[in-house]
């Protein structure tokens, strides 16, 4: 089984990655660039490079969540979910479970808008709901 690792590992890369790639950057504009004739003033360098560093930054800021968000698991997981009523019929209603609408049957008993169930079982995209206790 695997286990989710902390981000430290994220940060420690970006840092490592992000240095690789300024030194990178810089020496194409110093010293490979002159050498087929392009000079760069230096105050182009400093700005790229900062430029670089700004945009490195960001990505990192939104990418880090992502290293951190646990696994998405598949639609099974729905199941023992609390939900609420939204709309019923006779034998079937639509309920809101983790913030999504669901087709719902309750064959045990009455339900109307508003009750709190709870998911008993999922078949393809419908639910079997029970009213919560």
């Amino acid at each position: 089984m695997r286990t989710r690792k902390s981000g430290r590992w994220h940060t420690v890369y970006s840092i490592i990655s992000t240095v690789i790639e300024e030194i990178a950057i810089a020496a194409l504009l110093l010293w490979i660039l002159p050498a087929f004739g392009v000079n760069v003033p230096p105050w182009v360098v400093a700005a790229v490079l900062a430029c670089f560093a700004v945009y490195s930054y960001i990505m990192y800021r939104v990418g880090h969540p992502t290293v951190l968000y646990g696994g998405v698991t598949g639609a099974e997981s729905i199941v023992g979910s609390k939900g609420t009523a939204e709309t019923i019929t006779q034998d079937e209603a639509y309920v809101r479970v983790q913030g999504e609408l669901w087709k719902a049957y309750y064959p045990d008993g009455k339900l109307k808008a508003g009750d709190e169930v709870i998911v008993t079982s999922i078949d393809g995209l419908s639910l079997t709901v029970r009213k919560a206790s």
